[in-house]
C-alpha cells in the first residue's frame, strides 16, 4: 500500500499535525495541500494529479475536473455537505466518495445558539458601539422562552434541541423526514413551513444545500416572519436570497440575523456586512478544534477501511 498517493487539500486538516501524522501512517505517500487556503480550479487539477485518492472539503469536484483525474478512485469527505460535489459524475468515472455525518453537528449546534444568544442580547451591535464610544446599555431581551422553529432537523438540528433545553423554548420544527419520535422524546412541535414562519420569534437553518432549498428564505418568506423575529444560518449560504435579506434588515421587516455563512465566500458585499442588526462569523461553525479534530479522524477511517487496512 505504500505505493498509494493520497492528497489532502482542507488547510485546516492540513495545518493540524495529529491528523497529518496519522493519515500518514497509513498512506506515507500523503501530500497536502501547503497553501492555507483552499485551491484554485488549475491548482486543484495539478495537486490531485495522480493521486489515488483524495480528502476533499469544500473543493468544488465537478465534471471537468474529475474527466483530469484518470487515477483517482476514491474521495474522502472532510466534513459534511455534498454541494459542491458532481456525484453523478463521479459515478460514472467509477469513483467512490465516502462522508461520515454528524461529526461537526455539536460545534455548529453551539455556534448557533450562540447567536441566537447574542441577537436577543443585542451582542453584537452592543459591541460596535461601545468600541465606537458610544454607551448604550440595551440589554435586548432573553432567549429563554422564546419559540424556535428549527428547519431542518437532522444531526445538527437535534443536536441545537438538546441544547436549547435549559432555556424552555417553545421548539417548532420543519423537516421532510419523519421526527416524530424525537419530537416526543424533547417534547418539539412539527409544523408546517409556512406556519413555523409565522410563529417563530428566531427561525434558524438547518438544511442542506439543494434545488429544493437554494434561496428557500426569499422575499415572500421574510415577509411572513414577525418584525421582531430572527433569522440565523449556520447551514449554506446560498440557502438565504442574500439581497432579500439585505431589504428586510434594512427595512426592519425582521428584527436582526445571525450568518455564518454567506452566498459567496468570502463575501464582499461590505454595506450588507457592516449593518446593524446583522451578526456575522467567517464560516466557523463548524471549525473547532473538537470538530477539525473529529472530521479530519472521521476522514482518514474512510480511507482506511476503502483501501482495507484496519488491523
Amino acid at each position: 500500500m505504500d505505493a498509494l498517493r493520497v492528497a489532502v487539500t482542507p488547510p485546516a486538516f492540513c495545518k493540524r499535525e495529529s491528523l497529518r501524522a496519522e493519515l500518514a501512517q497509513y498512506f506515507p505517500n500523503t501530500i497536502f495541500n501547503q497553501k492555507d487556503r483552499y485551491l484554485s480550479m488549475p491548482e486543484l487539477v495539478d495537486f490531485l494529479g495522480d493521486a489515488d485518492a483524495a480528502v476533499i472539503g469544500r473543493d468544488l469536484i465537478n465534471a471537468e475536473l474529475i474527466r483530469s483525474l484518470p487515477e483517482l478512485r476514491m474521495i474522502s469527505k472532510y466534513g459534511v455537505g455534498m454541494d459542491n460535489i458532481d456525484k453523478d459524475a463521479l459515478s460514472r468515472a467509477n469513483i467512490e466518495i465516502r462522508m461520515t455525518t454528524g461529526t461537526n453537528r455539536r460545534s455548529v449546534a453551539e455556534i448557533t445558539l450562540g447567536f441566537m444568544v447574542g441577537l436577543c442580547h443585542n451582542m453584537s451591535s452592543g459591541s460596535e458601539k461601545l468600541k465606537k464610544g458610544d454607551w448604550q446599555r440595551d440589554g435586548g431581551q432573553e432567549l429563554s422562552e422564546k419559540t424556535i422553529g428549527i428547519i431542518g432537523c437532522g444531526n445538527v438540528g437535534q443536536e441545537l434541541v438538546r441544547l436549547l433545553k435549559p432555556f424552555q423554548c417553545k421548539v417548532k420544527i420543519h423537516d421532510i423526514a419523519d421526527r416524530s419520535e424525537f419530537c416526543r422524546k424533547y417534547g418539539a412541535v412539527k409544523m408546517g413551513f409556512d406556519d413555523l414562519i409565522a410563529e417563530a420569534d428566531i427561525v434558524t437553518l438547518h438544511v442542506p444545500l439543494t434545488e429544493d432549498t437554494e434561496n428557500l428564505i426569499n422575499k415572500l418568506v421574510l415577509e411572513k416572519m414577525k418584525s421582531s423575529a430572527f433569522l440565523v444560518n449556520t447551514s449554506r449560504g446560498r440557502v438565504v436570497d442574500q439581497e432579500d435579506l439585505h431589504r428586510a434588515l434594512l427595512s426592519g421587516e425582521i428584527a436582526g440575523a445571525g450568518l455564518d455563512v454567506f452566498y459567496e465566500e468570502p463575501p464582499i458585499d461590505t454595506k450588507f456586512l457592516q449593518l446593524s442588526n446583522l451578526m456575522v462569523t467567517p464560516h466557523i461553525g463548524g471549525n473547532t478544534d473538537e470538530a477539525v479534530e473529529a472530521m479530519g479522524k472521521a476522514a482518514i477511517q474512510n480511507l482506511v477501511e476503502y483501501f482495507n487496512l484496519n488491523e
